[in-house]
């Protein structure tokens, strides 16, 4: 039976048995504006979840609330309660840089720094104080992010040389690189071609066996491939002529497309709205 209840329960007791990340209650405002409330959903070990939902329902408010990204933005300010393996992601003595070492993150366009391959792969175990091998740990990097063979004959050469479905499989080998946990992707294909599409999605199917993944994508077909658990957020108009978004719907994958319990999700994925 489809609901139209917004007050869904988010996270049934069956869906996640072990959290690495915990979000309870959590709203997020900037200055005075509330941009997302009463989120509260359970991220499981080594799986990928697929944030979807209209533009400014609050998807990458709450992604970025993972790894603290907001605190970047003065405005910002985060309520409730957000644990990383049950630590208060926000609690007093916590470091939001090594924090962010632990729970890595790709962007939407690719930013390659302007240095070489090699340097931007190497960059943040170096300034980690990494006493490793270098060169094991860069190719090792390259070959989880599907991008040696390429690159391996021209490793001093630009990253910004790189097509732009490479350069996103660098920035995710940069990521992996310092050891992360956790791999934070916020509509990581929205600028690139089908192919290099693919090819990420293929990435992240093989990155899970390792690594939690979570992903903001507005393509239906990719959070259906590539997700193991998907998260639906919508958006409601306020009485000051903003909107607000909000936490619809969070189940298994096959069931938000399938058989979901919301009338506005199964209305989101038949493509009714949105």
């Amino acid at each position: 039976m489809v609901s139209t209840n917004k007050s869904y329960v988010t996270t049934p007791e069956d869906l996640v048995t072990e959290a690495v990340l915990r979000a309870k209650d959590v709203n997020v405002y900037y200055g005075s504006n509330l941009a997302v409330r009463d989120v509260s959903l359970d991220i499981p070990y080594n799986q990928v979840v697929a944030f979807i939902g209209p533009s400014g329902c609050g998807k990458s408010t709450i992604l970025r609330c993972f790894n603290r990204m907001n605190d970047l933005v003065a405005s910002a300010r985060v309520q409730g309660k957000i644990t990383f393996h049950g630590q208060d992601l926000y609690g007093s003595g916590v470091d939001p840089v090594e924090m962010r070492r632990r729970i890595g993150m790709v962007f939407q366009k690719p930013n390659p720094f302007p240095k070489s391959i090699y340097d931007n792969v190497a960059f943040g175990a170096r300034i980690n104080g990494y006493t490793g091998d270098l060169d094991e740990l860069v190719e090792d990097s390259l070959r989880k992010s599907a991008l040696w063979d390429e690159v391996k004959d021209k490793l001093k050469d630009s990253g910004l040389a790189l097509s732009g479905g490479q350069q996103q499989r660098l920035c995710i080998a940069r990521a992996i690189a310092i050891s992360p946990e956790v791999i934070l992707m916020d509509e990581p294909c929205s600028a690139l071609d089908p192919i290099s599409t693919l090819k990420v999605e293929e990435l992240i199917h093989e990155l899970k066996q390792q690594y939690t993944i979570v992903i903001v994508t507005h393509n239906m077909q990719q959070a259906s491939r590539v997700s193991d658990l998907t998260a639906f957020y919508n958006a409601e108009a306020t009485e000051t002529g903003g909107k607000v978004g909000y936490l619809v719907e969070y189940n298994r994958t096959e069931v938000i497309f399938q058989n979901p319990t919301q009338e506005a999700t199964q209305a989101y994925v038949s493509g009714r709205f949105g």
